[in-house]
């Protein structure tokens, strides 16, 4: 008995030791961010439409908004299944030939590390909706019958969560070419067994949540390491499944399959190069769009005359903060 009690202090110590060592490198990445987009008038005197997401502040980033325009007033709102902020805006009857928007903001992430993270236990209403399907994220058939092959008796939801991240990393490719890609969409990236980071992810979330772990997905944009700004053309996104004894566990199985030799890192951490905007499928606006409810949201979702218009040009870029721009903030 004592010196199973031994063998468990030590385990205890050994895992703080690692835990103080981990909070002791952890890293930060502060940077400025302008977020712009104009969205081009083909067919005017229609009523216009148009939201787009709102970073916000949580454990893992500090956003603040500098400043924000539009060549329509900006109203801020909420929606209330995901707790997702953006801005909307409307026009009785598109007149412009463009509308153009910006928000620039200050942002300082911090890296995600499972292993330091402490988080609240979360709430069985909290968690209800993600573990549910979404409309191109199925819990049953195929995504199913694959998670319960790979899981085995008696694994805790960790591990779980560990055989079904390496079978998405060991199964899919990461590949945009052709089409089909980008929806986030299980069936097809089973099928394909290739697509991008919405296609990794919907694989992973179908699964887990079939094997009753809630599961989320979450929407951002990179940043390129090693870069100190420049453009960003392309969105990125990651998850978190939840377990009763580490609360919402990070991965990113896309950015893993890009930088192999960091595979077992991004299972329990999401990287400072990123910022968050939303989370969730199948979002429904705030006021509620017309047309049906948006997949994912990170791009400026438009309607005209109550319709979806993919006539919207983005120009969203980034700028490191350096530590000398950091000082003379704090000074002022």
């Amino acid at each position: 008995m004592l010196r199973i009690t031994l063998r468990r202090i030590s385990a205890v110590s050994l895992f703080l030791l690692l835990n103080l060592c981990a909070v002791a490198q952890s890293k930060s990445r502060h940077f400025e961010l302008d977020y712009s987009f104009t969205v081009r008038i083909t067919d005017p005197g229609k009523p216009l439409d148009v939201w787009f997401p709102v970073a916000q502040s949580d454990q893992f980033q500090q956003v603040k908004i500098l400043s924000k325009s539009g060549d329509l007033p900006l109203q801020e709102t909420t929606e209330p299944e995901y707790g997702n902020k953006m801005f909307y805006a409307h026009a009785d009857k598109a007149e412009k030939a463009e509308y153009q928007f910006s928000v620039k903001y200050d942002v300082v992430r911090m890296e995600h590390l499972a292993a330091v993270s402490i988080q609240k236990q979360a709430s069985r209403k909290e968690l209800a909706r993600f573990l549910q399907p979404d409309k191109l994220v199925p819990i049953s058939g195929k995504p199913a019958e694959i998670a319960a092959e790979q899981v085995k008796p008696g694994m805790s939801d960790l591990d779980k969560g560990r055989v079904l991240y390496d079978y998405t990393f060991s199964t899919m490719k990461y590949d945009k070419t052709g089409t089909g890609w980008g929806k986030g969409d299980t069936l097809w990236a089973c099928d394909a067994k290739r697509g991008n980071c919405t296609d990794f992810h919907s694989v992973f979330i179908s699964m887990a949540r079939s094997q009753k772990i809630p599961a989320r997905f979450e929407m951002g944009l990179s940043l390129p390491e090693g870069q100190n700004s420049g453009q960003i053309a392309g969105y990125h996104c990651w998850a978190e499944f939840y377990t009763r004894e580490r609360g919402w566990f990070p991965v990113d199985i896309s950015e893993a399959w890009k930088h192999q030799e960091k595979k077992n890192y991004f299972f329990g951490a999401h990287d400072v190069n990123r910022v968050q905007f939303t989370v969730g499928r199948d979002i429904e606006l705030r006021p509620k769009q017309h047309a049906d409810r948006v997949n994912y949201l990170i791009f400026a979702y438009v309607e005209l005359d109550g319709q979806p218009y993919p006539n919207v040009a983005n120009a969203i870029s980034f700028t490191d903060v350096s530590s000398s721009q950091q000082a003379q903030r704090a000074s002022r």
